[in-house]
């Protein structure tokens, strides 16, 4: 038993990171990411005596991890941002609207948690480009077997066979919930236009995010004006509020920087993005998640969820 046990562990362990992105992909959620890949080691240890070696450990895993997921979004509502619940506010002077804690809002994952550990520096840029908020909430429209497809064939590019095996289906059943997945995605995904985002640790992300930082910590909103995009647009977590275009960003963003000093934000990684964990007056708010391109900042999205603001 002990021989097994350091065996399924020596083989299954190194898996652990990519398999938490894969289920966060499917869940919008890391604490439910992390059980679903807690019950898929679960369930593979169980059933390694069984194991026959007919796939590799990886594809196994996968399927393991994959059912896992589809189990845990039985009956479960879809993950959202703002954005994805009406359109946006016009009045940038009202407050917000109230906090929305009945939504199962979509949630961020630390960079750290899965990040490949490769020295390769295109498996990590690949890895964070699959992670990005944009895409992950578009993922939260789809159907679950057509969401899984998806992020099997096209995120992780395993083969339409081994998908099949996967998810019990025939070849042709997965081609066409792929189809029907990308047709979905087209519709509902936010647009980012790839080429313009700004390359991670460039130095037009880095300049970009001190901006922002020092905007709220000196409590100057000019500083913000000159990096923010005439299309930005601002999420505000847990309530349902989100603004489109500079013209409304801005003026919100007067009124909520408050005095310097009242903010202090500390770089961090979210989703592959640039991101800041946040604390108002010494009291953790959470963390802000920013999506960074070559001519300014595109999106700002504020998780308000005080316990995102330790690091993990």
């Amino acid at each position: 038993m002990t021989d097994d046990r350091e065996a399924f562990t020596a083989r299954a362990e190194p898996l652990r990171r990519e398999l938490l992105a894969h289920c966060y992909r499917m869940l919008g959620s890391p604490d439910e990411a992390e059980d679903a890949v807690q019950e898929t080691y679960l369930r593979a240890w169980r059933a390694y005596p069984r194991f026959e070696e007919r796939a590799s450990m990886r594809v196994w895993l996968y399927r393991i991890a994959t059912n896992a997921s589809l189990d845990a979004l039985d009956n479960r509502a879809r993950r959202p941002l703002p954005s994805g619940l009406g359109a946006p506010a016009d009045d940038p002077h009202a407050p917000p609207g109230p906090a929305d804690l009945d939504v199962p809002w979509l949630r961020p994952i630390p960079d750290a948690l899965v990040t490949p550990e490769s020295a390769d520096p295109a498996v990590v840029a690949a890895a964070r480009a699959s992670l990005r908020l944009a895409l992950v909430a578009g993922l939260q429209y789809l159907p679950p077997r057509q969401r899984a497809v998806l992020i099997l064939r096209e995120v992780l590019g395993f083969p339409a066979a081994e998908v099949a095996e996967m998810l019990g289906l025939s070849v042709a059943g997965v081609k066409s919930l792929l189809q029907r997945a990308r047709a979905r995605l087209d519709e509902v995904a936010p647009s980012e236009d790839d080429a313009d985002l700004a390359e991670p640790a460039s130095a037009a992300e880095h300049l970009l995010l001190e901006q922002y930082i020092a905007a709220f910590e000196r409590s100057d909103i000019e500083i913000l004006e000159r990096a923010l995009r005439a299309d930005a647009s601002l999420e505000l977590l847990p309530s349902r509020t989100w603004f489109a275009g500079k013209a409304t960003c801005v003026p919100y963003l007067r009124t909520v920087l408050g005095a310097p000093g009242d903010w202090r934000l500390t770089p961090t990684r979210r989703n592959g993005q640039p991101a800041a964990s946040v604390s108002y007056r010494g009291v953790p708010f959470g963390v802000a998640v920013l999506t960074i391109t070559t001519t300014g900042i595109r999106r700002i999205v504020a998780f308000g969820f005080p316990e995102l603001a330790t690091p993990p």
